[in-house]
């Protein structure tokens, strides 16, 4: 069985809405996820299962429509995905709290960085279905405008590296 981490979008931090760790972690059990792990309060869950990444996200998105009356987004990826993420990070020099790696379902379209707007020097960067972007002021106060990044999800570089342990812990 594969070991994948599901992050979901725009969970616990004033988007689709709340939800409990204790909730997340049922719920992946009812679709038949089995070792289900899940991390901080922001929508990180580690399982496995013997179904493909496609639908394993399909069922966990689906699942969580039907919670909050609309989808939330859900970016899977297997522990070796999680782990060249984690490791393949461009802007060496930026704080690991302040690259925040954006997560998309598919591939970033050739143009996804044509439209960036960046006031406070932020940079980004396409990787497949990653777009890094390095804040170097925070993210919080970032006037950073990037369509690209909008159907994505995104955690700093620190729960990138948190979450890769206990996955491959898991293989």
């Amino acid at each position: 069985m594969t070991v994948y981490v599901a992050l979901l979008r725009a969970v616990n931090v004033g988007g689709t809405g709340a939800l409990p760790m204790t909730e997340l972690k049922g719920i992946c059990e009812e679709l038949g996820f089995t070792d289900v792990k899940t991390y901080i309060q922001s929508g990180n869950v580690l399982f496995r299962s013997g179904e493909t990444e496609t639908a394993v996200a399909e069922k966990l998105d689906a699942a969580l429509g039907k919670k909050f009356g609309k989808r939330p987004g859900v970016m899977v990826r297997t522990t070796a995905e999680l782990e060249a993420v984690a490791e393949n990070a461009p802007f060496p020099e930026a704080k690991p709290n302040f690259l925040l790696v954006y997560f998309l379902t598919e591939t970033a379209p050739a143009d996804a960085l044509a439209k960036i707007v960046a006031p406070d020097g932020e940079e980004a960067a396409v990787a497949g279905r990653e777009i890094y972007v390095h804040y170097p002021n925070g993210s919080g106060r970032s006037k950073l405008k990037l369509p690209a990044l909008k159907p994505g999800t995104s955690r700093n570089l620190n729960t990138m590296r948190t979450l890769a342990g206990p996955a491959r812990a898991m293989e």
